[in-house]
């Protein structure tokens, strides 16, 4: 089957520049490569079609030969007459090489997480983001504060204001990736791509380094900073801080600095949410004939609480709006407190003996308690017996 013209192949005309043939090559290999084209069964064809025109159409010497002779320019066997001998197509497999390359980066440049030709010059490094665990106790995470915390971190470098160079003198190009921050190495039809080892990726190298920090840009410090803890926060709350993590290397951006939250147990109150509980100490006499107590709010008050003649251990009573904020809103959760009747202990004779008539009399009050309970201690004495 006869070649097609190769003007027409890459669609431009005879006297289009150098530069117009490779803005035609790229966007015809970006239509036509295999990887976007799964569906075509043609299009691995036409993409190596494309390469070919492009090889000989980009090379000034092979244009004015294939304007003369067209395609037997490159047929072999025709020594003279200024025509190029045999090995049409690509002369070796680096001439393919340096003619992918022009698209290379377009294709492929965002998952080599480059952007292009140039994607790694002057770039420098982000700093790491770091996290700091700070503890507080529950009356701090109710009212909210301000705290002062020491991180240790990387800053920037004073001496060369962070450019790692001695003096603050600007970085050179890489002389290895020519500022890319990458390098290209030929394995077979496929070039494949490494991050350039003389800059570590940075496109940039220095060459007389700065003596406090080593070249890096940053030196190791402390640092003071005041956080805002709003109120309402609970165990695992993330606070984020933009700009306050590491500094980036060679005058790179600085990275964030995270606060993880952890809300210490209290001796009284435990928490769910925004609901606080508490066990609460009744004695006996209150449980049985009712009254008021007081009980203490997370607050530092105190609340009065009415109970109930009668109660019993376990009973829960709420006291509504005095929980814990909700985090950064208006709500504000509930108290629930849950009484636990006391038996007396260490009675004196007398308290024993009202204790006594007390009993007489409710098994007078109550027969079929009182019945139910004989029944009882009869069972368990004949099995004694």
């Amino acid at each position: 089957m006869s070649k097609r013209d190769f003007y027409d192949v890459l669609g431009v005309s005879k006297g289009s520049s150098a530069d117009e043939i490779k803005k035609a090559y790229r966007r015809k290999a970006k239509e036509l490569h295999p990887d976007r084209n799964a569906d075509n069964p043609n299009a691995e064809e036409q993409f190596k079609e494309a390469n070919e025109a492009y090889e000989v159409l980009r090379d000034a010497e092979k244009k004015a030969a294939y304007d003369r002779f067209g395609h037997a320019a490159f047929e072999g066997g025709m020594g003279g007459g200024g025509r190029p001998g045999a090995g049409g197509g690509f002369r070796n497999q680096g001439d393919f090489a340096s003619a992918f390359s022009d698209v290379f980066d377009d294709l492929f440049g965002d998952m080599m997480g480059g952007g292009g030709r140039g994607g790694g010059r002057n770039r420098a490094a982000r700093g790491s983001d770091l996290r700091y665990n700070l503890r507080v106790t529950l009356e701090e995470a109710y009212a909210g504060m301000q705290k002062t915390i020491q991180v240790p971190t990387s800053v920037a470098c004073g001496s060369c204001e962070g450019t790692g160079a001695e003096g603050g003198a600007e970085p050179t190009t890489c002389p290895t990736c020519s500022g890319m921050g990458k390098v290209r190495a030929q394995q077979g039809f496929f070039t494949v791509e490494r991050t350039c080892p003389t800059c570590s990726g940075l496109g940039q190298i220095i060459k007389n380094p700065c003596r406090t920090c080593g070249g890096q840009g940053r030196v190791e410090k402390d640092r003071s900073l005041s956080v805002n803890i709003p109120a309402g926060v609970e165990t695992g709350t993330r606070i984020r801080l933009g700009g306050e993590g590491e500094a980036g290397m060679r005058g790179g951006p600085t990275g964030d600095l995270y606060i993880f939250i952890e809300v210490a147990k209290h001796e009284i109150f435990e928490r769910d949410g925004v609901s606080l509980f508490c066990r609460v100490p009744v004695s006996m006499s209150s449980a049985a004939l009712g009254g008021d107590i007081e009980v203490p709010t997370i607050d530092g008050g105190r609340a009065r609480v009415k109970i109930p003649a009668g109660s019993q251990s376990g009973r829960q009573m709420r006291l509504r709006g005095k929980g814990m904020p909700a985090l950064r809103t208006a709500g504000q959760g509930d108290m629930f407190i849950e009484l636990a009747v006391e038996t007396p202990v260490n009675l004196t004779s007398r308290q024993k003996e009202l204790l006594r008539e007390f009993d007489e009399l409710s098994e007078e009050n109550n027969p079929e308690s009182s019945s139910f309970f004989k029944s009882v201690k009869g069972f368990w004495d004949s099995m004694k017996g």
